[in-house]
Protein backbone atom coordinates (compact mmCIF):
# COMPACT_ATOMS: atom_id res chain seq x y z
CA UNK A 1 0.00 0.00 0.00
CA UNK A 2 2.87 2.37 0.76
CA UNK A 3 4.28 1.87 -2.73
CA UNK A 4 0.95 2.88 -4.25
CA UNK A 5 0.83 6.04 -2.15
CA UNK A 6 4.42 6.85 -3.12
CA UNK A 7 3.61 6.41 -6.82
CA UNK A 8 0.50 8.53 -6.55
CA UNK A 9 2.34 11.37 -4.83
CA UNK A 10 5.36 11.34 -7.18
CA UNK A 11 5.71 14.32 -9.46
CA UNK A 12 5.89 13.57 -13.16
CA UNK A 13 8.19 14.94 -15.80
CA UNK A 14 7.53 14.56 -19.50
CA UNK A 15 10.95 15.72 -20.73
CA UNK A 16 12.11 12.17 -21.45
CA UNK A 17 8.87 11.35 -23.25
CA UNK A 18 9.13 14.50 -25.37
CA UNK A 19 12.73 13.73 -26.28
CA UNK A 20 11.80 10.17 -27.24
CA UNK A 21 8.92 11.36 -29.42
CA UNK A 22 11.13 13.94 -31.14
CA UNK A 23 13.88 11.41 -31.70
CA UNK A 24 11.82 8.40 -32.80
CA UNK A 25 8.19 9.01 -33.68
CA UNK A 26 8.50 12.20 -35.72
CA UNK A 27 11.21 10.90 -38.11
CA UNK A 28 9.24 7.69 -38.59
CA UNK A 29 6.07 9.63 -39.41
CA UNK A 30 7.96 11.85 -41.84
CA UNK A 31 9.33 8.78 -43.59
CA UNK A 32 5.85 7.28 -43.82
CA UNK A 33 4.45 10.52 -45.24
CA UNK A 34 7.28 10.72 -47.80
CA UNK A 35 6.53 7.17 -48.98
CA UNK A 36 2.82 7.98 -49.17
CA UNK A 37 3.53 11.11 -51.26
CA UNK A 38 5.73 9.05 -53.56
CA UNK A 39 2.93 6.50 -54.07
CA UNK A 40 0.38 9.24 -54.81
CA UNK A 41 2.74 10.85 -57.33
CA UNK A 42 3.38 7.51 -59.03
CA UNK A 43 -0.36 6.96 -59.45
CA UNK A 44 -0.73 10.40 -61.00
CA UNK A 45 -2.79 11.76 -58.12
CA UNK A 46 -0.72 14.93 -57.68
CA UNK A 47 -3.56 17.00 -56.23
CA UNK A 48 -4.03 14.54 -53.38
CA UNK A 49 -0.28 14.51 -52.77
CA UNK A 50 -0.24 18.30 -52.51
CA UNK A 51 -3.18 18.30 -50.08
CA UNK A 52 -1.34 15.80 -47.91
CA UNK A 53 1.82 17.89 -48.13
CA UNK A 54 -0.06 21.03 -47.07
CA UNK A 55 -1.53 19.18 -44.10
CA UNK A 56 1.90 17.90 -43.11
CA UNK A 57 3.39 21.38 -43.22
CA UNK A 58 0.60 22.74 -41.02
CA UNK A 59 0.94 19.82 -38.59
CA UNK A 60 4.71 20.30 -38.35
CA UNK A 61 4.24 24.00 -37.68
CA UNK A 62 1.80 23.24 -34.85
CA UNK A 63 4.16 20.59 -33.47
CA UNK A 64 7.06 23.02 -33.61
CA UNK A 65 5.11 25.67 -31.72
CA UNK A 66 4.01 23.12 -29.13
CA UNK A 67 7.47 21.75 -28.48
CA UNK A 68 9.43 25.01 -28.43
CA UNK A 69 7.21 26.85 -25.97
CA UNK A 70 7.05 29.97 -28.13
CA UNK A 71 3.31 30.01 -28.65
CA UNK A 72 2.98 33.57 -27.32
CA UNK A 73 5.54 34.92 -29.77
CA UNK A 74 3.95 33.08 -32.69
CA UNK A 75 0.52 34.34 -31.67
CA UNK A 76 1.82 37.92 -31.51
CA UNK A 77 3.39 37.53 -34.93
CA UNK A 78 0.17 36.11 -36.44
CA UNK A 79 -1.86 38.92 -34.89
CA UNK A 80 0.54 41.49 -36.35
CA UNK A 81 -0.08 40.01 -39.81
CA UNK A 82 -3.81 40.67 -39.45
CA UNK A 83 -3.73 43.90 -37.46
CA UNK A 84 -0.78 45.47 -39.25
Amino acid sequence: MNKLVALASATGDTANLQAWIKGNIIPLLLLLIAVMLFVFAQRGDNSKAMRVLAGVIIALAVLGVATTGRADEVGTWLASLVMG
